[in-house]
């Protein structure tokens, strides 16, 4: 009985939301203005309170709550747009940050005082892609006016876009692709600005150097992977794709060249009768590094770029400046693959700065290098993304859509892992559109969810 309660309040909370959003399309059909550009009153400040999902702790999936007073963000700054949210879309780290990880560095991010006062970071709203309208824009915005459809991925350490409204600087904005439905362009941001940081600043890679160059991806029939394939694709490379017999149709559909079945049989024995590699991106982690590096080209500077990393664990676990110490020396035996340090602050401190570790760590692995690859949010890097999708040269992989009152059973869904693209929350309904789940794609092995190419 409980539990029907919660549904059902949780049902009339979200019919209240629809209807304020129906009633603001409406205003601003009628010719009324929701927003101003380049006030000191801005909408945000006019519009106290905004639906949203947020957390006052950390948890399972029942630490998720649906609130209509959420605080709406304002503009404090000269660089930053307002943007009501039309669609968000759920990422493995979502369900990291739910459960709080990453929660002492973000914190400190957030609120640098609370490195010597206790200073709460809740509640707290998740949901790292949005794509959305701009609604009002600081004085000192130049690329964007209010009514622009645009896109972005959000910093981790900022409210997330279950909500609303959301607030960034104009940096981390970009244009949405002309191409693509709010829906459609809220599965890529946060993907492609990991997979541009993973495969760019980590693994060397660009339009220009990418022509015939070997790349492997481990995992790639999840978000990262599914874009890095298109995107490397576009680029000129030799893309080869490790994920199960029952993605192979997605990942061939998107462009790889070569696709292992790793329920087939040993991974790394099947890759060994291969040509080496240029770059690997592992998005799986675990075993993958320890056969991995032999796979490279040597004496090539070919890297190995995982994005499964210990960083904020450590932080978490072993507190800001232990846990960084302890990652810094873990990434360097990784590096060096297991040769034997001196274990004292002294030594470790000098291995860690100076410029001739990396030479060492170049020489033990025969030439080849360890990377960490990071989410890196970047406004500009999303414009030629956009680009690209609308060349019909990356599409978007739409796995499940949920609307915004099933946030929690969209998160199930990401958690359940094995994710062939993406899941997708909308968050403004159109009209007489119904709240009802959109639900999943099917298990075909070609998935009918990716987006057909644009005829030229």
């Amino acid at each position: 009985m409980g539990s029907v309660k919660a549904l059902a309040s949780t049902r009339i909370a979200y019919l209240s939301y629809a209807k304020a959003l129906r009633l603001t399309n409406t205003l601003v059909n009628g010719g009324h203005s929701v927003c101003c550009r380049r006030r000191n009153l801005s909408c945000s400040a006019r519009l106290h309170s905004m639906p949203a999902w947020v957390l006052n702790e950390y948890g399972t999936n029942g630490v998720l709550r649906l609130t209509e007073e959420a605080a709406t963000p304002t503009i404090n700054f000269s660089s930053e747009v307002m943007i009501k949210v039309h669609a968000a879309s759920l990422n493995p780290l979502d369900i990291s940050m739910r459960g709080g990880y990453g929660a002492n560095i973000l914190k400190l991010r957030r609120s640098p005082q609370s490195i010597v006062q206790h200073v709460s970071e809740f509640p707290l709203i998740l949901g790292r892609d949005v794509s959305g309208v701009v609604v009002d824009c600081g004085s000192g915005v130049t690329h964007f006016s209010p009514g622009d459809e645009v896109w972005a991925a959000i910093p981790p350490w900022k409210q997330g876009s279950l909500a609303g409204f959301v607030t960034l600087t104009e940096y981390e904005v970009s244009h949405k692709p002309k191409m693509l439905s709010h829906v459609e362009a809220a599965s890529i941001p946060y993907v492609a600005a990991t997979a541009l940081s993973a495969l760019v600043n980590a693994g060397g890679l660009c339009q220009d150097n990418c022509v015939d160059k070997r790349v492997l991806i481990t995992g790639g029939s999840g978000g990262v992977g599914t874009f890095s394939i298109q995107l490397l694709k576009a680029w000129g490379a030799h893309v080869t794709v490790t994920c199960s017999q029952n993605a192979e149709g997605l990942v061939r559909g998107l462009g790889a060249d070569e696709v292992i079945d790793y329920t087939a049989g040993n991974v790394a024995e099947q890759l060994e009768v291969m040509d080496r590699f240029d770059v690997i991106l592992d998005n799986v982690g675990g075993d993958t590094e320890e056969w991995a590096l032999s796979l490279l080209k040597p004496w090539c500077g070919a890297k190995y770029v995982t994005l499964v990393t210990p960083l904020l664990l450590n932080m978490d676990s072993l507190g800001l400046l232990d846990g960084g110490l302890r990652s810094g020396l873990i990434l360097h035996s990784k590096a060096t693959q297991g040769s034997t340090l001196d274990s004292s602050p002294i030594t470790l401190l000098f291995k860690q700065h100076t410029e001739a570790l990396f030479w060492l760590t170049n020489i033990l692995n025969n030439g080849v290098f360890y990377r960490w690859g990071l989410y890196a949010p970047d406004g500009p890097a999303l414009d030629e993304v956009s680009q690209l999708v609308d060349a019909g040269k990356i599409l978007p992989v739409v796995e499940a859509q949920f609307p915004f009152s099933q946030v929690p059973e969209a998160f199930l869904k990401v958690e359940q892992g094995h994710a062939r693209g993406k899941t997708v929350v909308r968050v403004a309904l159109d009209d007489e559109e119904d709240e009802e789940v959109v639900v999943e794609a099917c298990d075909d092995p070609e998935p009918k969810q990716v987006r057909a190419a644009p005829k030229s």
